[in-house]
C-alpha cells in the first residue's frame, strides 16, 4: 500500500494527462463535442420517460417527480457502466505503451474511471436544469431541503465502487477476453435489477430470495440515497450507507490485491 501511495504521488502528473487526454478524445470527432455530456442524458431521459411513464402506464405512480426520479438512477448507472467498461479495457488498449516504458499499470484503469467521473459531474447539469424547470413551472417540484448537500456522499461511494470493480475487471480481461462480452450482458441485467425506471415497492415479488438479491445490489442502495437527498429531501438511510460503503471498500481491497498479484504477468498476455 505504501508503494502504491508513493507511485501515485510520483506519477500524479501522468495520471492528470491521461485523464485530460481521455476527456478530449471522447468527443473529438463529434460536431457538438463535450456538449454531448449534457445532450445525451437529456435525450435518453426524455425517451425513457415517454416509454415507461406513458406507454407502459403506471411506472410513475407514487413518485414525487418521475422524470427526476428516472434521471437520478440513469445518471448513476451510466457512470458506473461506462467507467467500469473503460477501466476493464484500459490495460489492453494501452498495451503499446506498457510494452515500451515503465508506468504503474493501475494508472490506466484509475485514469479511465476519473475521466468518466469528470464527464459524469458535467452531466449532472442536466439534473440541475430539470430541477429548475419543475420549480419554475410548479409541476411536481422535488422536495429540496438541506439534505441535498449530502448528495456527494452516494456519488463518492459510487466512485469507489467503480474503481474497485474496474481493477478486478481489467485484471480478468487481460487473461480472459470473454470477460468483455460477459460484462456487457451483466450490465444489461444490472440495469433492470436496479430501480431506475421502476420503484422497488411497486414490484409484486413473491419469491423472497429474489427480492433480497435485488436489494443486495449496491447500486440500489446508492441510487436510493441519492434520491433521498435530491428528490425526497430526506436523510439518507444509514443501512444503505453502511452497506454500500462497506461493499465498495471491499471491492477496492480485492481489486488492489488481485491487480497487484497479477500485474507482472500482464506483459505476457497483452
Amino acid at each position: 500500500m505504501i508503494k502504491y501511495i508513493r507511485n501515485f504521488h510520483k506519477y500524479r502528473n501522468l495520471l492528470y494527462e491521461i485523464v485530460r487526454k481521455n476527456i478530449k478524445l471522447q468527443y473529438r470527432d463529434s460536431v457538438l463535442g463535450i456538449f454531448w455530456t449534457f445532450l445525451q442524458p437529456l435525450m435518453t431521459t426524455i425517451v425513457l420517460v415517454f416509454i415507461f411513464g406513458n406507454v407502459f402506464g403506471k411506472s410513475n405512480t407514487g413518485v414525487v417527480n418521475y422524470p427526476i426520479y428516472l434521471l437520478c438512477g440513469r445518471l448513476l448507472y451510466e457512470f458506473y457502466s461506462q467507467s467500469t467498461k473503460r477501466a476493464m479495457r484500459s490495460i489492453r488498449n494501452s498495451a503499446s505503451v506498457i510494452k515500451k516504458v515503465y508506468v504503474p499499470k493501475y494508472v490506466y484503469p484509475l485514469a479511465n474511471t476519473i475521466s468518466n467521473f469528470v464527464t459524469f459531474l458535467i452531466s449532472l447539469t442536466v439534473l440541475v436544469c430539470f430541477i429548475i424547470f419543475f420549480f419554475v413551472t410548479g409541476k411536481n417540484p422535488p422536495h429540496i431541503t438541506g439534505y441535498i448537500f449530502l448528495a456527494p456522499i452516494p456519488v463518492f461511494i459510487l466512485f469507489l465502487l467503480s474503481i474497485g470493480i474496474g481493477l478486478i475487471l481489467c485484471t480478468l480481461d487481460v487473461f480472459f477476453k470473454d470477460v468483455d462480452y460477459l460484462y456487457e450482458v451483466f450490465c444489461l441485467l444490472l440495469f433492470y435489477m436496479t430501480p431506475i425506471v421502476y420503484r422497488m415497492d411497486s414490484l409484486h415479488i413473491t419469491n423472497k430470495v429474489f427480492f433480497l438479491i435485488l436489494k443486495a445490489n449496491p447500486l440500489y442502495s446508492i441510487t436510493e440515497m441519492f434520491r433521498c437527498c435530491v428528490l425526497y429531501g430526506r436523510m439518507i438511510d444509514i443501512n444503505h450507507l453502511l452497506y454500500s460503503l462497506g461493499f465498495s471498500l471491499l471491492t477496492i481491497i480485492i481489486g488492489l490485491a488481485v491487480f497487484y498479484r497479477k500485474q507482472d504477468k500482464f506483459i505476457l498476455h497483452i
